[in-house]
């Protein structure tokens, strides 16, 4: 558009000159309306470089924001790969997750639940190759030990390394995890002794 109003000042100052030298006065009235016509064409022209301006500074301050700056390289790129951290809540509607470690929201207690005992990789794995029996009930998220406390309810006994593919996690107040572990090592070591 910049282009086009440049060109009509040009036609509206070769009519002029015209008009003037040969008296006309539609020749006049023609360079009058290409001058008007040539301001319009400027100002659209100047408000679309504007708004292309202002939409390419505001998608570059919410990639600044998105990406954040610390994380860019020195050319304003992201690197393959490289993790984008997670918006910061700026008062909006909806809360986000801050950048820095996740929070970590504690297990949910149901009524009168123990709490979940500890389990290593190394202790799962043996377990899930148990075929020994542990207690559940339904609807409830821990297995436990025949002789527990807190095995409330209609328990049914289960095959540990099931009960683990099912979901179900160890008690922390009757401890079945040292307990079976313990268990099958007396029997595997009983076993290699006779």
């Amino acid at each position: 558009m910049i282009v086009a109003s440049i060109l009509l000042i040009l036609v509206a100052a070769v009519l002029l000159v015209a008009g003037l030298a040969d008296g006309s006065s539609i020749l006049l009235v023609v360079s009058i309306a290409a001058s008007l016509l040539a301001a319009v064409a400027l100002v659209v022209g100047a408000r679309q470089a504007a708004a292309t301006r202002a939409a390419a500074e505001r998608s570059q301050s919410e990639a600044d924001r998105g990406c954040g700056r610390a994380d860019r390289q020195p050319g304003g790129f992201m690197l393959p790969g490289q993790p984008v951290p997670p918006p910061i809540d700026h008062g909006g509607t909806g809360w986000r997750q801050p950048p820095g470690p996740p929070v970590v929201v504690s297990e949910l207690v149901v009524d009168d639940e123990p709490a979940a005992q500890t389990v290593s990789p190394v202790e799962a794995a043996r377990l899930a190759q148990l075929d020994r029996a542990v207690w559940v009930v339904d609807a409830h998220p821990r297995y436990h030990l025949a002789g527990c406390a807190r095995l409330l309810g209609e328990p049914e006994p289960l095959p540990v390394a099931e009960a683990i593919d099912l979901g179900f996690t160890p008690c922390s107040h009757c401890a079945p995890v040292a307990a079976l572990l313990i268990e099958e090592g007396r029997i595997a070591s009983g076993g290699a002794g006779a």
